[in-house]
């Protein structure tokens, strides 16, 4: 990894693209809200969720649990066990963008699959950092403003599926994915991985089979001594 300036192109092309996935992403937060107030939590519950833990699958899990009638404790500790990938791709990238201090912290309230997507395929540090900077935040900005939105007006905007906003979000990690497949070791992992959650759907709970899919990576990363991302 280099610390090689980027030029204006390259700056402008990061910036697009990672805005491009934020707005994807963050725009699915009228979802989260939707679903959350209608799961029985109050609208100031729900946006510190997304404020605080700022995970969708932790914080779809949570309130997954509650409107099932579970306890709140056992909704936290399932979004905790999901929440644990966010550790893997702290040790990845904590090499990668090589930030100390406050700059840690704030890395660390924005680092997520497409945040960390998004800087895994730099070829340099500055650049790793600012699609890492404009992803994170710009998808953490919108997901509080789209939660806000979700909650108060939930009952009126209906099933936010309606408008392709879940399509938008797969899409974008289809986007990031494709760029990684073009070794045949990273095709039969991305294969593994996928096989391995279809597989595990039925059988777990949400969330879990995103772990597992995780957890093919990761092994083929220790087996062949090189990150599988």
């Amino acid at each position: 990894m280099t610390d090689a300036p980027l030029d204006p192109r390259e700056r402008s092309s990061i910036i697009r693209d990672s805005l491009g996935v934020g707005v994807a992403t963050g725009a699915y937060g009228v979802s989260f809200g939707a679903v959350s107030v209608a799961s029985g939590l109050s609208v100031a519950q729900t946006c510190a969720l997304s404020l605080l833990v700022f995970t969708g699958a932790s914080q779809f899990a949570l309130v997954g649990v509650v409107a099932a009638g579970g306890a709140p404790l056992s909704g936290a500790l399932t979004a905790l066990l999901l929440g644990t990938r966010n550790t893997l791709y702290g040790l990845r990238l904590a090499p990668l963008l090589a930030w100390r201090g406050a700059r840690r912290l704030l890395g660390a309230q924005v680092l997520i699959d497409e945040s960390t997507a998004m800087a895994i395929t730099r070829e340099t540090r500055e650049a790793a950092r600012l699609g890492f900077l404009v992803t994170g935040w710009s998808i953490f900005v919108l997901w509080n403003l789209a939660t806000l939105v979700g909650a108060i007006a939930g009952d009126a905007l209906g099933d936010p599926r309606r408008y392709g906003l879940d399509a938008a979000v797969g899409a974008a990690f289809l986007a990031l994915l494709w760029p990684r497949l073009d070794r045949p070791r990273n095709r039969w992992v991305a294969l593994a991985a996928a096989g391995v959650a279809l597989a595990t759907v039925p059988v777990v709970p949400a969330g879990v089979p995103v772990l597992a899919a995780a957890a093919v990576a990761l092994l083929a990363g220790l087996l062949t001594k090189e990150p599988a991302s």
